[in-house]
């Protein structure tokens, strides 16, 4: 094995489903684009000190750079990944007893879907008194064209920030289902930058166990619009 041919390629699976570009990413990093191009292609030899702006661009630890986990090296983000209409995409349900809003996103979003769900839940979450409403978000079929798991685009993860400033801060707990442990460490990072890491539990493992697990945070033994995907 070709020590710096699979760092290269991991590189490039974790920056396609990111949907950027190796300019993005280099500039990011502050490394220039024929060096990340380079690393991609298996030439260089890198450094420690490399590989952490690299990981810390994309938003994961040097650990998750060496995990077993794996993707798809097709850039996502592209023209077919949007074809079926964002509304029919995406779904909430409030439960007003167990003061939870749900929402799920099946397939990806763009910074405007991101701010179009922002001002419909924003809107349900502002009738309930600060602090009492749980948030329950299911990521799990965020998923490209391709049917590889995704995370969020530069551009969808700063609108998020904002989406999670307006929405959640002022909620009690958000949970979220994640598809990945790439999603895990992005999710991390976005709730860092928003300011309610302390109020975010981001899950990822068997379906089930990670369901179940959502349910016992939220005090909950089932919920209408999440269950364990058969």
């Amino acid at each position: 094995m070709d020590i710096r041919a699979e760092f290269g390629k991991r590189v490039r699976e974790l920056r396609a489903r990111s949907g950027i570009s190796q300019e993005w990413l280099a500039e990011r990093a502050g490394l220039d684009r024929t060096y990340i191009s380079g690393v991609e292609r298996g030439e260089r030899n890198i450094s420690l000190l490399n590989i952490d702006k690299i990981a810390a661009a994309l938003n994961v630890s040097i650990e998750y750079m060496f995990s077993s986990e794996r993707f798809s090296s097709n850039l996502a983000y592209v023209k077919k990944d949007f074809e079926v209409p964002f509304l029919e995409r995406f779904k909430y349900h409030i439960d007003s007893g167990n003061k939870i809003l749900t929402f799920q996103v099946h397939g990806l979003l763009t910074g405007e879907n991101v701010d179009d769900m922002s001002r419909t839940l924003l809107g349900i979450a502002s009738e309930f008194p600060e602090g009492e409403l749980s948030i329950f978000v299911d990521h799990r079929e965020m998923k490209a064209s391709d049917g590889e798991p995704v995370v969020y685009s530069p551009e969808v993860a700063e609108r998020a920030v904002r989406f999670q400033q307006n929405v959640i801060s002022c909620g009690k707990q958000a949970v979220v289902l994640c598809n990945s442990e790439f999603m895990v460490h992005q999710m991390n990072f976005v709730t860092t930058v928003s300011g309610i890491r302390h109020k975010a539990t981001h899950l990822y493992g068997k379906d089930r166990e990670m369901v179940s697990q959502a349910y016992a945070l939220l005090g909950v033994s089932g919920n209408e619009l999440i269950q364990p995907l058969k």
